[in-house]
């Protein structure tokens, strides 16, 4: 299985370029555990190159550095998606999880 993530800024209407994101997975003892850490491109994009096993995860978004390198102050200072790849059908195949940002608000979903 392999994980991506996208961010579009939808105030200024582009992509989230250069935010740093954290990768991690919890273990049998509920203890998270990282996994890969990278920044996303030009175009927002992150795709991680570990191959990971089914299980939850989390995506950790350093928003408020972004915010603060664009004169912003948000309202979240990070964000994180909590989701699990144990009961889905294509648990070996690829996880993409985009990110919809704004400075008071997000939203994500499971993308393709």
């Amino acid at each position: 299985m392999t994980v991506s993530t996208h961010i579009l800024d939808s105030v200024a209407g582009q992509p989230a370029a250069a935010v740093p994101v954290t990768l991690t997975r919890r273990d049998d003892g509920g203890q998270w555990r990282s996994v890969e850490a990278g920044v996303t491109d030009a175009d927002g994009r992150l795709r991680f190159a570990a191959a990971t096993a089914p299980g939850a995860y989390r995506l950790t978004f350093d928003t408020g550095r972004y915010f603060a390198a664009h004169g912003l102050t948000g309202f979240y200072p990070e964000v994180v998606i909590t989701f699990s790849t144990v009961t889905l059908d294509d648990a070996a195949g690829h996880f993409h999880v985009p990110l919809l940002l704004s400075p008071y608000s997000y939203s994500t979903y499971r993308g393709s």
